[in-house]
């Protein structure tokens, strides 16, 4: 277990799957992140590679070979190395391998790094392309926060707050696909209350926001879970639809499957297509009030 630690925040991660496993404010000792009660769900922040979501009947073809993957890919269950680390800053890499080649055959180096600014934590990913042809991967990230923040058990009265007021729908998932409905989420508004019921149909899948950041927050009190997920296109929220004690705030570059999808990994929506010898990075930002 990796410890990060300033004068705000101890956040920990794990060196399998390269996981979040504890933001804790210090100065009311209130734990943010999910603790992975496998009652509900027993994963904290898993990080979502080389797939976001599900692929129709869990393959895809690359290259006129078919390739079996699971949900979200195969790097949240894998172990990566620990290259450098400081009291407030951490660097994992997982780097391809016979395994990881058996079910994506790309050469990659990925990078994951965090650092602990004030109450901030900055998640940064760095995926390399190592070998000799283009790559086509997705990344993403699937942070789950404690709903309710303290051990009161309340969920009522908690809410999200996007930074400007907004017109979307979400993308309806069919069994893990996305369907061809869309469901209307808000209408030139910035609230969404927070309810069991909102997930019934799974994930929230929100595209074309105008907002670059949303908020966790609770009429109880000031406290307060931000994500800053500029420049990533895809936006998933998401809880266990017969209800769970977190909720997650997941930024994605890429999404599932479509029901129409042609099973062509490089015909994918949302799929990053990498050069050899090129790197692709991103960051998003949690930050806890």
């Amino acid at each position: 277990m990796i410890t990060l630690e300033n004068e705000k925040v101890v956040v920990r991660a794990k060196s399998q799957g390269a996981e979040l496993t504890s933001i804790l404010l210090k100065e009311d000792n209130t734990e943010y992140l999910w603790q992975g009660n496998p009652k509900f769900w027993a994963r904290h922040a898993p990080i979502l590679f080389p797939i976001v979501g599900k692929l129709v009947d869990n393959t895809c073809c690359i290259d006129n070979k078919t390739y079996n993957m699971s949900q979200h890919g195969f790097a949240r269950d894998m172990e990566f190395e620990v290259i450098s680390q400081s009291d407030t800053e951490v660097v994992f890499v997982l780097n391809s391998s016979e395994e990881t080649l058996r079910k994506y055959p790309y050469f990659f180096d990925l990078r994951v790094i965090y650092k602990v600014i004030n109450n901030d934590i900055v998640i940064t990913y760095i995926v390399k392309n190592t070998g000799s042809e283009d790559m086509y991967f997705s990344i993403g990230a699937h942070p789950a926060f404690n709903w309710p923040f303290g051990p009161d058990g309340i969920q009522d009265g908690y809410y999200l707050e996007f930074e400007q007021a907004e017109t979307i729908g979400s993308r309806v998932l069919n069994e893990g696909v996305i369907s061809n409905n869309v469901a209307p989420v808000l209408n030139n508004q910035n609230i969404i209350q927070l309810d069991t019921s909102l997930f019934k149909d799974d994930a929230l899948i929100l595209q074309g926001l105008n907002s670059n950041k949303v908020s966790i927050k609770t009429n109880s009190s000031r406290k307060s879970v931000t994500v800053d997920f500029n420049g990533f296109p895809y936006l998933g929220i998401w809880s266990k639809p017969e209800g769970a004690p977190f909720v997650c705030i997941e930024p994605w570059f890429g999404i599932a499957d479509t029901e129409s999808s042609t099973g062509n990994i490089k015909e994918k929506e949302g799929i990053l297509r990498l050069n050899p010898g090129k790197e692709f990075s991103c960051e998003y930002k949690i930050t806890v009030k």
